[in-house]
């Protein structure tokens, strides 16, 4: 299975974020996964892609040509394969498009942004693929108390929270995507309710 992993490019993040994200690639790549994700070397991202080498895996980066042009951050050298897009949009696109699976890492703005329009688009019924947020340390506990206000104040229907699972650990996240059988939720339950 193509797993897009979402995180931090921050090479300024505690270790026991990239350890953990390491370890969730290797155990991935070593039951048969690939990784698809947004090229960067450092935070998250390269864990991710570290960890999944390390255990043999095909990676694929993505990455806007501009990233390399104007050096934004450092590419991960050891991708397989490596996608140059013209935007930030063609490189969630082509992401989105590939993966089978998302695992949303802690991250900053450009994570909270990838994991939304994952989420928009399953709300929208374009995709029905497993979402999982790995909350490190409590990262996403605010952001899971968010979602409830949100849910309560029906500015979202309950059935929106259950499009995507939060998970501490990562056998529970292994477990999760490779059992993932589909919502089966209509888009218009999911934006109007029963």
């Amino acid at each position: 299975m193509k797993i897009c992993i979402f995180g931090a490019a921050s090479a300024h993040i505690d270790e026991i974020y990239i350890k953990a994200v390491e370890e969730l690639g290797e155990k991935l790549a070593k039951r048969g996964h690939t990784l698809v994700f947004g090229a960067g070397a450092t935070g998250l991202m390269g864990a991710a892609a570290r960890g999944f080498k390390r255990g043999g895996a095909f990676v694929h980066g993505v990455i806007p040509e501009f990233f390399r042009d104007e050096q934004v951050e450092a590419i991960y050298g050891d991708c397989d394969k490596i996608t140059y897009t013209k935007t930030m949009s063609e490189r969630k696109f082509i992401m989105e498009e590939e993966a089978e699976a998302f695992i949303i890492a802690p991250g900053g703005i450009g994570t909270f942004e990838e994991f939304f329009e994952v989420l928009t688009l399953k709300q929208l019924g374009r995709h029905d693929k497993a979402m999982v947020i790995y909350n490190i340390e409590n990262y996403y506990d605010d952001l899971e108390r968010f979602m409830q206000t949100v849910t309560e104040r029906k500015f979202i229907t309950f059935k929106c929270n259950e499009l995507y699972a939060g998970f501490d650990s990562d056998e529970e996240i292994i477990n999760y995507i490779e059992n993932y059988k589909g919502t089966g939720t209509t888009w218009q339950k999911l934006k109007i309710g029963d």
